[in-house]
């Protein structure tokens, strides 16, 4: 018994939802490119005018830290692990504060285009071209895997080509990203976040009609153990926890939002601070929308298959293809369900590569390009090589594609790996920048150097194991109750031969205990040993004493300045009108 998607019927609605989307999306760009206004500056092209809304900028933000393969797996995860991920919600309440009152202030009062420039400004440009370089090679190969997820779903289900479906969407991407700027990823991510919700709904909808209501679902849930969520266990080994996902997460999205120049690029299009403000407030309420949609999905996954399991039966063989699996299985009698379910999942991915797209024509043009031209280029020239970088980005996403599908393991792997090296220590510097003005240009540089190196030899090994089957995390139970008895069969095969190898396979100790630490912990230790191994070296260096601009200090760090230049801002309160003032009058000017 195999993997066999070809059981449901695809109906030509199924495909018009799914090619509207990407009509829509490219005649998004063709209006704002051709038509509404053309970008002939940095500024217009990077930042919008700094004329663009809060809301879809929040929108916008709440959706590029989705990608397809997050909505793919989110609910998978539930149903295997249980829904503790539903505690991320919960790390917002921390993540809006610090973003708001820690790091927002810095980045909109200096204006930058380029998010990696404070770390010029702040340290020196060795630190800032160190960053942004990694940034670089993480961003192009996060591209890649973003792009080929959702079309390994397509493709599945449809038989159509993985390399056709990656190749149109990321030429789709390229397309409306290149002619239109910030403004168009910001309009175009507005009209996709309406068809993920819409899909997630309507999915949700089906479920309730389909399984019973949300008592049966709820219910089934609570059986089966799927809501056991509030595990107060220290043990940071553990692969999930209430304080292992509130705790970890938090500085993962942290760093997302607060370091992450796809994120920030967008704060900085808004005319006031407030409005940047605000954004950051609707963009935890839109994200936490998403994720409890998602949780409500896999618990709708468990309703369903909570007396058959369908990775025992053979149903599907792989974590990723049970989501696709369920949405089939439940819309067979609803046309255009799944085409509008796989259209958002694109949108996820397409939202998620044009931001990248869109940021890393700022940084590469901004942080590498912008020193080497002999004369200063005119604005058309420039906003003409932001469009060609652009382009050349979405090359070698379109190349790296085509190399996943033979090196897909391998790739994943690098990806985590290199994730796990790029968020925390890029939120260290950041933080010891702005929260910590003895901090010096030797400490954050060689600061970050041995953290990549700590970060690289835990994170290796842990994959290493993990990849042996040596590290695994036990899973919620599953059975074959309501089986057929074919199926039961099957599946009593199943386990015999696993029962029959277990314990041949098992190893005789555990992993060093670095190795085990859930891989939720990453990113707060890369963060911790940035900031420690920064101070630490900023000390042993002390006679490196660089003045630091006041402007380069988060406004909750100014008693820490000495008081001649701390005098004007004697709270965070009178530092956080002040900046607030001042982007209002440079908007009526």
């Amino acid at each position: 018994m195999t993997t066999n998607f070809s059981s449901f019927k695809i109906s030509w609605y199924d495909y018009v939802a799914f090619a509207t989307m990407l009509l829509v999306s490219a005649s998004i760009g063709v209006y704002f490119g051709f038509f509404k206004s053309r970008y002939n500056t940095t500024r217009e092209y990077l930042l919008g005018g700094k004329k663009m809304k809060v809301v879809p900028i929040a929108l916008s933000i709440a959706l590029s830290q989705f990608s397809g393969i997050a909505l793919i797996g989110l609910p998978a995860d539930v149903y295997i692990y249980g829904a503790t991920c539903w505690l991320l919600c919960l790390s917002l309440v921390f993540v809006v504060p610090l973003m708001i009152y820690v790091y927002l202030p810095v980045f909109y009062n200096l204006e930058l285009t380029s998010t990696y420039e404070y770390l010029e400004r702040r340290f020196d440009s060795k630190t800032k071209l160190l960053v942004s370089g990694f940034y670089i090679i993480c961003s192009d190969i996060t591209l890649a895997l973003i792009a080929y997820g959702p079309a390994l779903v397509f493709s599945t289900a449809t038989g159509i080509d993985v390399q056709v479906v990656s190749f149109v969407v990321c030429g789709i991407c390229v397309f409306y990203t290149a002619i239109g700027g910030l403004r168009t990823v910001i309009w175009t991510d507005v009209f996709q976040f309406v068809v993920i919700f819409g899909s997630l709904a309507s999915i949700f909808v089906i479920s309730l009609v389909k399984l019973g209501g949300f008592q049966t679902i709820w219910m089934k849930a609570v059986d089966g153990g799927r809501l056991e969520i509030f595990d107060f266990d220290l043990n940071p080994t553990k692969r999930d926890s209430f304080w292992i996902v509130v705790i970890g997460f938090t500085f993962q999205l942290l760093s997302l939002i607060s370091s992450d120049p796809t994120s920030v690029q967008k704060c900085l299009a808004l005319p006031t601070f407030k409005g940047a403000a605000w954004s950051i407030i609707y963009f935890g309420l839109f994200f936490a929308l998403i994720i409890t949609f998602c949780i409500f999905i896999g618990l709708g996954i468990h309703a369903k298959y909570s007396d058959c399991d369908p990775f025992i039966t053979k149903q599907i063989a792989k974590d990723d293809q049970l989501t696709p699996y369920y949405v089939m299985a439940f819309a067979e009698n609803f046309p255009g369900v799944f085409g509008l379910f796989i259209a958002g999942i694109f949108s996820a991915a397409m939202s998620t590569i044009a931001a990248f797209l869109n940021t890393l024509s700022g940084v590469i043009y901004k942080d590498f390009l912008s020193k080497y031209f002999k004369t200063n280029l005119s604005l058309r020239s420039t906003t003409t090589v932001l469009k060609l970088i652009v382009t050349l980005n979405g090359i070698i996403c379109m190349c790296l594609v085509f190399l996943i599908k033979y090196i897909e393991g391998r790739i994943w792997v690098l990806s985590m790996m290199l994730s796990a090296m790029q968020l925390g220590p890029t939120l260290g510097l950041f933080t010891l920048g702005m929260l910590f003005p003895r901090a010096n240009s030797k400490g954050a540089f060689y600061g970050a150097i041995g953290t990549w190196i700590i970060i690289l030899s835990i994170v290796v090994p842990s994959q290493y194991y993990k990849s042996k089957n040596i590290l695994t995390y036990p899973t919620k139970h599953f059975s074959t109750d309501g089986c057929t008895n074919e199926t039961i069969s099957f599946a009593n095969i199943i386990f015999e031969n696993v029962s029959n190898t277990t314990d041949s396979t098992l190893p005789t100790s555990e992993p060093f205990f670095l190795f085990r630490i859930s891989f939720y912990y990453h990113c707060l230790i890369g963060a911790f040993t940035t900031i420690f191994l920064g101070l630490v070296i900023s000390y042993m260096t002390k006679k490196d004493k660089t003045p630091v601009d006041r402007s380069l200090i988060s406004p909750v760090s100014h008693f820490l300045l000495p008081e001649s230049e701390e005098s004007q801002y004697r709270d965070v309160e009178s530092a956080l009108g002040i900046l607030e003032t001042n982007s209002i009058s440079k908007d009526k000017n």
